[in-house]
């Protein structure tokens, strides 16, 4: 039979459909028998194959005993399957954007699980932090460190301590260079914080009761995504995080009672003492140290105790936090 073109991409319209429906449109009147004998079906199957035409609008059958199925003119059956098929298309382009956000709420439910949620908004964040705050019954762990959500909460800490948590912060230097943060972190251990500091610390952390924590994803300036989670495995890894920077802090109580004269501590530093400071702060060993300064290894040694003795410091980590209080660095 002659090619006269593909139209199985039409909406419900099989192979076997597509070789019956071209039969017809070129017999004209065609018999059930016809198409049986033409494609050697059973009588059952090939009137089920006109039928499937006539239903598409394709064919129509006669009123008679005959029973004959003619074509119906292609220029009219074909363009209305084809603006049938097109306003399926449509229906099914104007769910595209229904299934896009079904699709993302799923993928939001799968990364903000019942354990662990997502959180961007710097307003939710900081409701967080409260909201830990509240409901911590035994400890509250924390690790400080800027960029900062929210202004200090003293008297809420006051009033969890009071309430018997045990609660432990270790900060970064850098919680340091806010005004005013020194001080507030020794009215906080005289009520009852127990805190440490360290030089720096890889993320901002509260973690309440061993059991939710909340942790942030970046500490860029201006980022105040974080997670807050309550998946077992991951706040114990938190909290051996905590642990394990608590046991190599340095007690902030230490480092104020350590301080020597306080009457010396009003007083401004020589070079040497700056230039030793900034030597100590950048790790440069002590031969290649004494080397920059035009000094013995034994003076260098020397000049440095009697600064750290200076700060009331015992190791140099502490000078540094004591020089950054009084502001000599």
């Amino acid at each position: 039979m002659e090619d006269q073109g593909r139209l199985v991409v039409l909406d419900g319209l099989t192979e076997s459909n597509e070789a019956v429906y071209l039969f017809v449109v070129s017999r004209g009147k065609t018999l059930v028998d016809d198409v049986a004998s033409r494609f050697d079906l059973p009588v059952e199957s090939a009137a089920a194959e006109l039928e499937s035409l006539r239903a598409l609008g394709l064919v129509s059958r006669e009123i008679s005993e005959s029973g004959y199925y003619s074509p119906v003119d292609p220029r009219f059956a074909v363009t209305s399957l084809l603006d049938r098929l097109n306003s399926e298309l449509g229906r099914v382009r104007e769910l595209i954007p229904v299934l896009g956000e079904r699709f993302d709420r799923t993928l939001t439910a799968t990364a903000s699980t019942d354990e662990t949620l997502v959180l961007s908004d710097r307003d939710t964040v900081a409701a967080w932090y409260v909201r830990l705050q509240h409901q911590a019954l035994r400890d509250f762990m924390v690790f400080d460190r800027p960029p900062y959500v929210s202004s200090p909460l003293e008297p809420l800490e006051t009033t969890v301590i009071g309430r018997g948590v045990l609660w432990r912060a270790v900060y970064a230097a850098q919680s340091f260079e806010r005004d005013g943060a020194w001080d507030e972190a020794i009215r906080l251990t005289e009520r009852g914080e127990q805190a440490r500091i360290v030089p720096e610390l890889p993320v901002k952390l509260a973690i309440a009761d061993r059991t939710t924590a909340l942790v942030s994803l970046s500490v860029e300036p201006g980022r105040s995504d974080a997670i807050v989670t309550s998946s077992a495995p991951l706040v114990a890894a938190l909290c051996e995080l905590f642990e394990a920077t608590w046991s190599r802090a340095v007690p902030v109580q230490q480092a104020r009672d350590s301080v020597g004269d306080l009457e010396s501590a009003h007083r401004g530093p020589t070079s040497e003492e700056q230039s030793l400071l900034a030597l100590m702060s950048a790790g440069v060993k002590d031969e290649a140290a004494a080397r920059h300064l035009g000094i013995s290894v034994r003076s260098l040694r020397r000049r440095s105790h009697d600064l750290l003795v200076e700060l009331g410091a015992d190791n140099r980590f502490q000078a540094g936090v004591e020089a950054a209080r009084r502001g000599w660095v």
